[in-house]
C-alpha cells in the first residue's frame, strides 16, 4: 500500500472514496458545507434519517454527488469532548472494516476532523489514522483461508487528505511511522491468534527467530536443559506437564552491553503460555478454548522490539518470552510443590493455574542477568484485572514512581489506555510461605495487587507490569476490529523504546 499525503481541499482529491471523520453534532458550515453541497446534499441526507450520529464508528456510504471519488464514507466518532489519538484510529480503522466485502484499490482520508479532535496535531492524525488503516484490515480468518468475505480489500494507494499549505514531508513520515507500528501490531495478533496445536514453545520460539532474522536482531533459545542448568526452576515447573517442551526465547538489538540514549538497557519481557488448562489446578470447560491467547504478552514483545528495529535501527532493547504449556499430566507440578526460583527465591505453588507470575518472575531475572536496566513486562495475567477494568482498560503496576511516570507518557503517545493499581505492603505477610518464601497465589480478596506484589520481589532495578488479560483480545467483532488478539500494548512498548533513541 502506498501512502499519499496531499495539501488540498477534500473535494479536490480523487479517490475511490473518501472517508468523513464526524465528531458531536454535524455542523454544515465551512468545508463540511462544501462537501454536502458538493454531493447534492447528501450528508444532510444522511443525517436526516440519523445515519451520521449513530453509535460511535458506525459508518454510512452516501452518493458523492459531483465530488471526484466513487463513494463517500462518514463515520461517527462520539463525543467531541471524548476524541483522543484512540479515537482517531478506530474512525480510520473502522472505515477501512466498512469496506469488508467490497473493492476498493484507493481511499482518502480527510485529516482535517481528526487534527481538530487531536487540538491541532496534524502529525498525530497522519500517524494515527495510517495506524489504524493498518490494523483495521487485519483479519484472523485468513490466518488458515487464503480468502475472506469478512477480510478488508487490500488498498493501493492510501491517501491523507492535509489542510492546504501543510508540509507533506512530515506528515508522510508520520503516516509511514504509523504504517509499520500497525504493521508490527498485526504480526503479534497473527501469532497469537494462532492455535494451541499450532504454536507450540518450539514454534514460537522458530517464529521469533525467522522474526529476528528478519530484522536483524539476535536471538537466543534457551531450551529445559539449559534452564535447568541456569537454575529457572519457576520457568520449568510450569512447562514440564507437557510433551511440549519449554523455551525461554531472548531476542536482542544493539551492542553487547550498549545503552540507549536515555542510559537504559530497556528489556520487555512477555508471557508466552502457549496454551493454559490451568495444569493439576484445572480451569473450567467454558471458554478455555480461548486460553490460546495466554501467550499474546510473548507475541506482542517478540513483535515490539521488531518494530523498534525498523524505526530505530541498532537501538538498544532487550526482548524476552518464557514459552511454556500448562497442562496436567503425570509430570505436571502439584500444587504445594515448592521450586527455586532463579533468583535464589523458594516458591510454594499453591494454585498451578498462578503459572504466569512464575514464568516472569524467572525471565525478569534473566533480563537483569542479561544487563537490563529497566524493565516492562506484559501478560494475560489475572482474569481480576478484567472483572474490575473490563476489556476497554489495561492495569498495571509500577516500582519506582518516576519509572511509571515513562511509561504512562508512552501509553498516551500511542493512544493506549492503562490504569495504575497499588502495591499494597500490608499484604505481604500473606504471601508468605510456612515451609518457603513465598506463596504464588491466595484468597480471592485482593489478588490483583497480589500478583503485582508477587513480580515485585523479582526485579532490583525500575520495572513495570502491563496487565492485559482483560484487553488482549476482542470476544466479539466491533466495527474498528475483529474478533481475536488486538495488539493492545505493542505500540507502549514501542513509543517506550524509541524515548531512548539519540
Amino acid at each position: 500500500m502506498q501512502i499519499r499525503v496531499v495539501s488540498a481541499r477534500p473535494w479536490e482529491v480523487s479517490a475511490d472514496l473518501l472517508v468523513i471523520p464526524l465528531s458531536g453534532e454535524p455542523a454544515f458550515a465551512d468545508e463540511l458545507g462544501e462537501i454536502d453541497r458538493r454531493s447534492g446534499g447528501e450528508l444532510r441526507t444522511l443525517h436526516g434519517l440519523g445515519e451520521l450520529r449513530t453509535k460511535a464508528y458506525c459508518a454510512a456510504l452516501g452518493a458523492p454527488g459531483e465530488l471526484p471519488v466513487g463513494r463517500l464514507m462518514t463515520v461517527w466518532a462520539g463525543k467531541a469532548e471524548t476524541f483522543d489519538r484512540e479515537t482517531a484510529r478506530r474512525v480510520a480503522a473502522s472505515a477501512i472494516r466498512r469496506l469488508a466485502g467490497r473493492s476498493a484499490d484507493s481511499v482518502a482520508i480527510w485529516l482535517g476532523p481528526l487534527t481538530k479532535g487531536l487540538g491541532g496535531e496534524e502529525i498525530a492524525a497522519a500517524e494515527q489514522a495510517a495506524r489504524g488503516v493498518v490494523e483495521g484490515g487485519f483479519e484472523p480468518k485468513t490466518i488458515y483461508r487464503e480468502d475472506s468475505d469478512a477480510a478488508p480489500p487490500k488498498l493501493d494507494e492510501l491517501i491523507l487528505v492535509a489542510s492546504p499549505g501543510s508540509p507533506e514531508a512530515p506528515l508522510r513520515a508520520a503516516a509511514e511511522r504509523g504504517r509499520i507500528i500497525g504493521e508490527g501490531a498485526n504480526i503479534a495478533r497473527r501469532l497469537a491468534n494462532r492455535s494451541g496445536n499450532d504454536v507450540t514453545p518450539v514454534v514460537l520460539a522458530e517464529e521469533a527467530c525467522a522474526i529476528a532474522e528478519a530484522h536483524g536482531l539476535a536471538c537466543d533459545v534457551i531450551d529445559e536443559h539449559r534452564a535447568a542448568e541456569l537454575g529457572m526452576g519457576m520457568f520449568l515447573a510450569v512447562g514440564k506437564g507437557s510433551d511440549n517442551p519449554p523455551r525461554m526465547i531472548v531476542l536482542r538489538s544493539g551492542d553487547e552491553g550498549a545503552k540507549d540514549s536515555l542510559g537504559r538497557r530497556l528489556a520487555l519481557i512477555g508471557k508466552g503460555v502457549c496454551f493454559d488448562s490451568g495444569g493439576i489446578s484445572i480451569k473450567p470447560a467454558a471458554h478455555m478454548e480461548e486460553m490460546k491467547m495466554d501467550k499474546t504478552g510473548a507475541c506482542t514483545v517478540i513483535a515490539a522490539i521488531a518494530t523498534v528495529s525498523r524505526l530505530a535501527p541498532g537501538l538498544p532493547l532487550i526482548a524476552v518470552a518464557p514459552a511454556v504449556e500448562n497442562m496436567p499430566g503425570s509430570h505436571s507440578s502439584r500444587p504445594g510443590d515448592i521450586v527455586r526460583a532463579l533468583n535464589g527465591q523458594w516458591v510454594d505453588i499453591i494454585n498451578t493455574d498462578a503459572e504466569g507470575r512464575l514464568i516472569l518472575g524467572d525471565a525478569m531475572t534473566y533480563a537483569e542477568q542479561l544487563g537490563a536496566t529497566h524493565l516492562v513486562d506484559v501478560a494475560t495475567l489475572t482474569g481480576a484485572v478484567a472483572r474490575a477494568l473490563g476489556n476497554m482498560v489495561s492495569g498495571a503496576f509500577a516500582n519506582p514512581d518516576p519509572w511509571w511516570d515513562e511509561v504512562a507518557a508512552a501509553a498516551s503517545r500511542a493512544g493506549e489506555r492503562f490504569w495504575r493499581l497499588p502495591l499494597v505492603p500490608d499484604y505481604a505477610p500473606e504471601m508468605e510461605s510456612v515451609y518457603g518464601d513465598l506463596v504464588n497465589s491466595g484468597a480471592a480478596e485482593g489478588s490483583l495487587v497480589r500478583s503485582g506484589m508477587f513480580l515485585d520481589r523479582f526485579h532490583t532495578v525500575p520495572w513495570a507490569h502491563l496487565d492485559i488479560a482483560g484487553t488482549a483480545y476482542y470476544t466479539k467483532r466491533y466495527p474498528f476490529a475483529a474478533r481475536g488478539a488486538c495488539g493492545v500494548a505493542h505500540a507502549t512498548l514501542v513509543e517506550l523504546a524509541l524515548a531512548g533513541r539519540a
